[in-house]
């Protein structure tokens, strides 16, 4: 537990200053976490990293995170799906230079990863385009959900919420993490009413507990991947804490969805 605090606080203090500065400089911190996590997911199949198809992945989910159209103004709007895009034809082409060694199947993977990361990071950068407020948000429901869930789940969880995926996790645990994410939120937005507009105050509410749910999905899908390919953590980059998607597996899922409903 000290070593996950110690690395947690050390994580927080490289994280925060980019977040607090915003623009260009954020925007390619998000993507390089970005492209690692993709890394995270290659190695985790134990695919080469640094191979035609691995380069091309992380660079798929950069390119997918950085708001291209910001900077280069002759390109659309969708700049940076559109770039994503061709990429992926880059790598779909491994299916004919390769015909017989490489085949669709081989390139649906590090193109699925590449999009589950990458959109995931794109909305946390368009969270911060936004305002940090909306960033914060989003933070404070997965942290207070986490919290919530764990605290609540340690001291009465009885049932099981999906063993074959995460054997700790309750259905108590569970509903605490909503129940400390719409308490945290309530607080949140009390004091920044522009943070749920353009919705009233009672549906925020609910929509955070859609969000805390969202929040404990990506969680879970995260875990079945490492289960599957039976590993404890994506990665070693945090100690105590695992990888990029051990960090960012629930916000991953938050940021498309708070985007959906019109929060930024």
């Amino acid at each position: 537990m000290q070593k996950r605090v110690i690395f947690g606080g050390v994580a927080l203090a490289v994280f925060l200053p980019f977040l607090f500065l915003g623009g260009i400089f954020f925007q390619l911190f998000a993507a390089v976490l970005a492209a690692i996590g993709v890394m995270e997911l290659l190695k985790m199949k134990g695919l080469e990293i640094f191979s035609f198809e691995g380069i091309l992945a992380m660079l798929a989910a950069f390119v997918l995170t950085i708001p291209l159209g910001s900077y280069l103004t002759f390109l659309p709007m969708d700049s940076s799906f559109s770039a994503f895009s061709i990429v992926i034809f880059f790598i779909l082409s491994g299916t004919v230079l390769n015909m017989g060694s490489y085949s669709f199947e081989d390139a649906a993977f590090p193109i699925a990863s590449s999009l589950y990361v990458g959109i995931g990071f794109q909305n946390l950068v368009n969270a911060r385009i936004a305002g940090l407020d909306k960033v914060f948000l989003a933070l404070f429901i997965v942290w207070a959900t986490d919290i919530g869930a764990y605290m609540i789940g340690r001291q009465f969880g009885q049932r099981k919420l999906m063993p074959s995926v995460s054997p700790n996790k309750t259905i108590e645990g569970s509903l605490g993490g909503i129940l400390s994410a719409v308490v945290v939120a309530f607080i949140f937005m009390l004091a920044d009413r522009t943070v749920y507009a353009p919705y009233p105050f009672l549906v925020m509410l609910l929509l955070v507990a859609v969000f805390s749910i969202f929040a404990q999905f990506g969680d879970l899908v995260e875990s079945a991947v490492k289960r599957f390919y039976g590993v404890k953590d994506s990665g070693k980059l945090i100690p105590g804490h695992g990888g990029i998607l051990d960090r960012f597996d629930s916000m991953i899922f938050v940021f498309p969805i708070m985007h959906f409903f019109g929060l930024f």
